[in-house]
């Protein structure tokens, strides 16, 4: 069981510069890049989240950022998840070291793979479907190698295998604040 009072063990969670909160989309990347340029200048930057999913690339370019950002200047980053953390707000989590995430109490994470809704028309000349369906497979298999970029993110410097959360992913995993502590997918829970 999580203390009460561990929130007193990181003050710098208390008042996260950046706090997003709905579907990851366009909206949710524009508040982020509007908060981020308003955060201090200088030390650590918090960013909290809540969402029950959304856009995988909004996650991967809102990621891209808090990497560039520690790349970049060498700043510390600090994620925070609140509630629910869910598909694409795991996504841009894992861009964050695992040794730098952090639950509120109660909070669960959401791992899936990603979904595709497609249909493939094939109408012409015979000659003409085979590069169709060659460009649909071209697109799930990128799409498979940007997912598990993405989950190798998420594992690195944890206690789970790549192979366990690829076996979990199908059937969305759905891990409860303390199991993703013990885990080591995030350092605490407060």
């Amino acid at each position: 069981m999580t203390d009460p009072n561990n929130a007193r063990n990181y003050p710098l969670l208390a008042a996260p510069h950046i706090q997003l909160h709905g579907p990851v989309n366009e909206m949710m990347y524009a508040a982020f890049k509007d908060q981020l340029a308003g955060a201090p200048a200088d030390g650590p930057i918090v960013v909290s989240l809540t969402t029950l999913g959304g856009d995988p690339e909004m996650a991967r370019a809102m990621g891209d950022s808090i990497r560039l950002l520690r790349d970049y200047t060498g700043r510390e980053t600090l994620f925070l998840g609140k509630v629910a953390v869910y598909s694409a707000g795991a996504t841009f989590m894992s861009a964050f070291p695992a040794d730098k995430r952090f639950l509120t109490r109660n909070t669960r994470l959401m791992i899936h793979e990603r979904i595709m809704n497609s249909t493939v028309q094939l109408s012409g000349p015979l000659n003409t479907l085979s590069p169709v369906l060659l460009a649909k497979l071209n697109e799930i298999e990128d799409s498979i190698r940007i997912q598990d970029e993405g989950f190798a993110d998420l594992v690195r410097g944890t206690n789970v295998a790549l192979s366990e959360l690829k076996a979990k992913a199908p059937s969305n995993w759905y891990i409860e604040a303390e199991e993703a502590r013990d885990l080591g997918l995030v350092l605490d829970v407060i």
